[in-house]
């Protein structure tokens, strides 16, 4: 007994190891995918030029299903990647093709690491922390080794580069998106015991509460408050929220770029704008956001359908900020004028919109 406790075991590990993944809510995917549909002419640094070999997200998967629990694999590294080997430039080309855009791209010597991290960081959705490792890894060529390569043990003929940007297009345009990179806590700047901001602490705090009676059907409501953000927006001067997302992207944050999973679905753990989701229990009525914007302090904002006792229900909206000492103070106080007519204006708003395109 004492020598089989005091033996160190051994993991036999199966790693994999591949480039660009494409496939809805991949990082790398995200990126091209912004950079082509927003940028119609690209001045880009020489690592465009770079080879890679993509997979798509559906051949990544069978990979790590067939590799489960096979003593074959137990102890190797293996590479994966598509049929197609191409260059940064093809890949981004690729997409303006799929997508029908006609796209100009630009090479030039001067972009340094740190300068291509930047312009990813401002151009894209991306976290500044994730653009610096892209950029690291594009400065070489990222093509499979034959003699690594997993064909030997797991026979499977993976879809070429086109097919896999179809299906992705596909994914999203069909409101399929499981899960996104943003979906990770590290993609933005909250604590990871987030569970501690599940309830609005009650000391230090200062509020703005908003009650709105209604006595439409509650589901519409609800409805609203579940599509808060994204492309719905923010039901109140929703230029003014782009430009706090624009001066927190500057300085650093999230932004509003990331957008939420799914047009009508939150669940916790959701990234929402520059929010998260903490809490999103439609039984209960209620979501629960906190900021992962760049901040003085800590902010929640939270939505409940309340009943009244003449029978109507109200929708409370209650903002919650914990200034971080002097600095905390003053932003709130330099933002309270705003707050108004935002918020008076937001849950009004909220409670009386119609979706006449869903009807």
């Amino acid at each position: 007994m004492e020598t089989v406790l005091g033996k160190a075991e051994r993991a036999e590990l199966t790693v994999l190891r591949a480039s660009i993944i494409i496939g809805s809510g991949s990082a790398s995917f995200e990126i091209i995918r912004d950079l082509v549909e927003k940028l119609p002419v690209m001045v880009t640094p020489r690592w465009l030029n770079s080879r890679c070999q993509p997979i798509g997200i559906r051949d990544i998967m069978f990979y790590l299903s067939a590799v489960l629990d096979n003593p074959a694999c137990f102890g190797r590294a293996f590479d994966v990647g598509g049929p197609d080997v191409l260059t940064y430039r093809q890949m981004l080309l690729g997409l303006a093709a799929e997508r029908g855009y006609k796209r100009w791209i630009v090479t030039v010597p001067v972009l340094t690491p740190r300068l291509s991290s930047w312009w990813l960081y401002l151009v894209t959705s991306t976290t500044f922390s994730l653009a610096q490792s892209l950029v690291e890894s594009l400065k070489n060529d990222t093509v499979c080794d034959p003699r690594k390569s997993i064909s030997a043990v797991v026979a499977h003929e993976c879809m070429n580069y086109r097919a896999a940007l179809a299906l992705a297009f596909t994914r999203i345009e069909q409101n399929e998106v499981v899960s996104s990179w943003s979906d990770a806590l590290s993609s933005g700047t909250m604590r990871q015991n987030y569970m501690d901001a599940i309830q609005i602490p009650k000391n230090g705090m200062f509020f703005n509460r908003q009650l709105m009676p209604f006595r439409r059907p509650v589901a519409e409501v609800l409805d609203n408050i579940w599509r808060i953000g994204g492309d719905r927006g923010w039901y109140k001067t929703d230029w003014l929220w782009r430009l706090r997302g624009f001066l927190d992207k500057a300085v650093g944050g999230v932004g509003l770029r990331r957008g939420r999973r799914s047009p009508s679905r939150l669940r916790a753990g959701d990234p929402l704008d520059f929010w998260r989701v903490l809490v999103a229990d439609k039984a209960s009525r209620r979501l629960l956001l906190y900021a992962e914007m760049k901040l003085p302090g800590e902010a929640w904002l939270q939505f409940r359908i309340i009943d009244q006792a003449d029978g109507s229900s109200a929708v409370e909206q209650l903002a919650a900020y914990r200034p971080r000492g002097l600095a905390g103070r003053l932003y709130w106080y330099s933002v309270l004028p705003f707050h108004g007519v935002i918020f008076k204006g937001m849950v009004k708003n909220l409670v009386q919109y119609e979706d006449n395109a869903a009807r």
